[in-house]
């Protein structure tokens, strides 16, 4: 990949939702090409304090039921507990975002390893990005609701949320709701 086609991968990156992602979602090659580029985000002292949890096939409906049953949970009728299951099962593709962190490492603060969960999931979307698919980051209430987290966490690790990937049903519409570079680069002191 050129510099060029790099930079184009970071500059049109968009976040697309899961009622916009449709078939197909991305193989088992192409996911190891994110998880590569994950693994390439900075990471001090190789930590690698994220594992990301793939939910496909019939596992989307076992995430389906701990999403509605996570919604009557939180005081939802029948209605709101569908639609959650829906949103388990809309995407093609989900991959659990857990984060590792060593609160006691000598070395790496645990600010610095959120710091290379978040690069990593940052890479994996424009890599997935890059590769022609779309996808978004989800969390919420959801993250933490004990059932779920016990479904998707080891002890000590922490579900972050989800990946929802897929193939972009649209195209963004309207002017970036980002600032510009100005307002976010400033000079010290």
């Amino acid at each position: 990949m050129t510099a060029t086609a790099a930079l184009d991968a970071l500059l049109t990156r968009y976040s697309v939702g899961p009622k916009h992602l449709a078939e197909p979602g991305p193989d088992d090659a192409q996911l190891a090409l994110m998880v590569q580029a994950a693994l390439r985000a900075p990471d001090h002292a190789e930590l690698v304090p994220y594992r990301f949890k793939l939910v496909r096939g019939l596992a989307k409906q076992a995430m389906a039921e701990l999403f509605a049953d996570a919604a009557r949970a939180a005081g939802k009728g029948e209605e709101g507990a569908a639609l959650d299951a829906e949103r388990a099962l809309r995407p093609p593709v989900t991959v659990a975002v857990v984060a590792r962190i060593d609160l006691g490492h000598p070395l790496v603060p645990a600010h610095e390893q959120w710091a290379a969960v978040g690069g990593a999931v940052a890479n994996f979307l424009t890599a997935a990005h890059a590769l022609g698919f779309g996808g978004k980051m989800l969390s919420g209430a959801k993250v933490r609701n004990a059932a779920i987290a016990t479904a998707f966490c080891e002890p000590g690790e922490t579900l972050v949320g989800w990946i929802a990937l897929g193939t972009p049903a649209r195209k963004p519409t309207g002017p970036s709701r980002k600032p510009g570079p100005g307002q976010v680069l400033i000079d010290w002191p």
